[in-house]
């Protein structure tokens, strides 16, 4: 399917402006072209998803999001990308042409670096991290396959945000496992939070790998490795090369923590610590010429095509050349592993480059497949598109590809990757997803209930320190750590709340304005209301402070409200219970205009049964105060033939009228022959009644 897509392609312009000339990688998520930019008329790696992937709505949006921010980025050490859109059913992405080789392979010809070069490499590096750090990106595969050595010697961090729009459509590719699972963070195994301290991790110990020559961790599977990362902390370098200095060292345990917390904060702080390293504090220039100050005899350098040899080499990596000066590879120009290869760069992984025709492999005699075209003298050739190869006894034409992979290892590494990836599959999901239940929702309720309730789902509850919440009520759990999912029986800690912040209502005791009070309680940090609240105080200056409600030295809330107390008047005093006529004279005596109004009451005739305003209340001069006056309780005509009739049958009667009777018996007799008063009598009132006889 693919090399009809390709066939498609080429010779194709995209959306009237890219113009298709050839492939030069193929990945799992997408192919790679060289095209030419018909507006500009210059050369760009042309990034085409493959069409299955642009059918998932999802994996589209967060792609182009992930572009548009990359695209932001301006920085010397980070590949560009120019443009992003689609035509038709094809989704692509114009980046920055970038001829060179990888990190990897640097790291394959060199073995390692000392660690000034180390250094050196790894501060433009940082540089490009650094930037897309402050614009808030995280990279999430910093590795030596996409770290991009120029030939004019500058470094180029590539697939910025790819991993992440990768990810989040859940397309695993074994490639990108692979290559990550040698610098993964433990967090991203773990399935926590990732974050720039996840980018430190891998150059930490992508710097590891370039001061020693080796990965710190190795295993038999990517999942073995992985549960290193988690389990294991990264050994010292220096237990592996003696001339490490301590510090340098301690830099690289540092970033390599398992735990973030103890990380260079991103990977700015850590460019820093390597300059002052380095001994330089100034910007660096983003150039670094470790990797062409060592010549390494017999490693052949060419344009990486065609069946012109030697003539096409840069200058800086003519030091590369092997005697014979003549030597050119596929691999080291334009080809599928050191330049823009599908596992180093803009291919399968983000390399600029992919499996052509004229891609020669050369096992060196450790067993290691090497990318130099041809090793040992340097020489090679290649013509009518045969492939020959330099040996002891002379040259002789490359296997048939058939032969070569029926009749090789090839095979059992292949069914070898397969059962690794279906295992990393597995594991992957246990380790993120399938070991995890989710917990019960219990924030906002009371402890008590949020433990009986993780309980019940499985899970150990611990109440942690009291924690000070002005929203929470006090005894209710504010959150869980950790929240949303968790392993059966893990412990999960309840942040509860310890209620508002209690505060101190200090004194606004001298202060002449409203604002002026306000501010003073506010820097206490209290709720302060805007509106001051009218107060009335005796023998003080209508207008001025007297206070606050709540009054100085009361322990209050830090989220309820705090009133400034401004005085309007006198305050009020309770006038219930007092005669009209003394009430009137008062009134008069302090400039209150007195409005009385006579109602219904069974008080005494005169007597003042309620105010307005109430008691306490600001009363300004000349202000007016309503109260209600008692004009007696209603008269009730008591019966006047009473008198002779039994005591019992009186009273009965008495009571039925509301009155209260008392008795007082003269004689053991039972007939009335008194009551008073006479006539009638205020309800409720009591009637005496005089009974006896013989």
């Amino acid at each position: 399917m693919e090399s009809a897509l390709a066939d498609v392609l080429i010779g194709r312009t995209l959306d009237r402006r890219y113009h298709v000339r050839s492939r030069i990688a193929h990945g799992g998520m997408a192919t790679v072209y060289l095209a030419t930019d018909t507006r500009l008329d210059r050369q760009v790696a042309l990034k085409v998803m493959h069409t299955e992937l642009t059918h998932d709505a999802d994996f589209v949006g967060r792609f182009i999001g992930e572009a548009k921010s990359v695209a932001r980025l301006s920085h010397p050490n980070i590949v560009a990308v120019f443009d992003q859109g689609s035509d038709g059913q094809y989704l692509y992405l114009a980046m920055e042409y970038v001829p060179g080789r990888t990190l990897r392979s640097l790291l394959r010809e060199r073995g390692w670096f000392p660690y000034r070069e180390a250094l050196d490499i790894v501060d433009p590096i940082l540089s490009g991290l650094a930037a897309a750090h402050h614009a808030g990106i995280v990279h999430r595969d910093v590795k030596p396959e996409n770290v991009l050595l120029t030939a004019d010697g500058r470094v180029k961090v590539v697939d910025f945000g790819l991993a992440r729009a990768q990810a989040a459509a859940g397309h695993t590719r074994s490639g990108m496992i692979i290559g990550t699972v040698a610098y993964i963070a433990p967090e991203q195994v773990t399935g926590g939070v990732t974050d720039v301290r996840t980018d430190v991790y891998a150059a930490g110990v992508m710097l590891w790998e370039m001061l020693t020559g080796r990965q710190p961790h190795t295993g038999d599977s990517p999942l073995e490795v992985a549960y290193k990362h988690v389990n294991e902390a990264v050994p010292a370098a220096a237990d592996y090369v003696a001339d490490i200095p301590p510090a340098v060292d301690q830099l690289v345990r540092a970033a390599t923590s398992r735990d973030p917390r103890t990380r260079p904060g991103d990977a700015g702080v850590f460019l820093r610590s390597v300059r002052a390293l380095r001994g330089t504090g100034d910007e660096s220039d983003a150039i670094t010429g470790a990797w062409m100050q060592q010549p390494t005899p017999g490693y052949g350098v060419g344009a990486g095509g065609g069946s012109t040899a030697g003539s096409g080499v840069a200058a800086p990596y003519a030091a590369f050349a092997g005697p014979g000066g003549d030597g050119f590879g596929a691999h080291d120009g334009f080809g599928a592993h050191d330049g823009f290869g599908a596992h180093d760069g803009f291919g399968a992984h983000g390399g600029f480059g992919g499996h052509g025709g004229s891609h020669t492999m050369v096992v060196s005699g450790g067993g290691y497949p090497t990318d130099a075209g041809f090793a040992g003298t340097g020489q090679g050739a290649r013509h009518g598109g045969h492939r020959y190869g330099r040996h002891a006894g002379g040259y002789r034409a490359a296997e048939p590809f058939l032969q070569r992979w029926l009749f090789s290892r090839r095979l059992a590494f292949l069914a070898a990757g397969a059962a690794a990836l279906i295992a990393i599959g597995i594991g992957s999901w246990w380790l993120t997803s399938g070991r995890y239940t989710s917990l019960p929702a219990v924030d906002g309720m009371p402890v008590a209930a949020a433990e009986q309730s993780l309980r019940t789902a499985g899970f150990n509850p611990q109440e942690g320190t009291p924690v000070i919440d002005n929203t929470v009520p006090k005894g209710d759990v504010i959150s869980t750590s950790p929240s949303g999912r968790a392993v059966k029986g893990a412990t999960i800690v309840l942040a509860v709340s310890a209620g508002p912040k209690m505060i101190v209502v200090p004194s606004v005791a001298g202060q002449t304005s409203v604002a002026g009070a306000v501010a003073l309680l506010r820097k206490a940090g209290l709720t302060v209301s805007d509106t001051a609240k009218d107060v009335g105080a005796d023998g003080v200056t209508v207008g001025s402070i007297s206070g606050t409600t709540p009054p100085a030295g009361t322990s209050w809330p830090a989220n309820s409200i705090v009133y400034v107390d401004v005085v309007t008047g006198m305050s009020l005093p309770s006038l219930v219970g007092e005669d009209i006529n003394v009430i009137q004279g008062w009134a008069q005596s302090n400039n209150i205009q007195l409005s009385p109004v006579q109602v219904a009451s069974n008080q005494p005739t005169g007597i003042i049964v309620s105010q307005s305003p109430s008691a306490g209340s600001p009363v300004a001069p000349g202000g007016t105060v309503t109260v209600n006056v008692s004009n007696g309780p209603s008269q009730v005509p008591i019966p006047g033939d009473l008198r002779g009739q039994k005591y019992d049958d009186v009273k009965h009667e008495l009571e039925q009228l509301g009155f209260h009777v008392q008795g007082q018996q003269f004689g053991p007799g039972k007939t009335v022959f008194a009551v008073s008063p006479n006539g009638s009598a205020p309800a409720g009132s009591t009637i005496m009644v005089y009974y006896g006889g013989f």
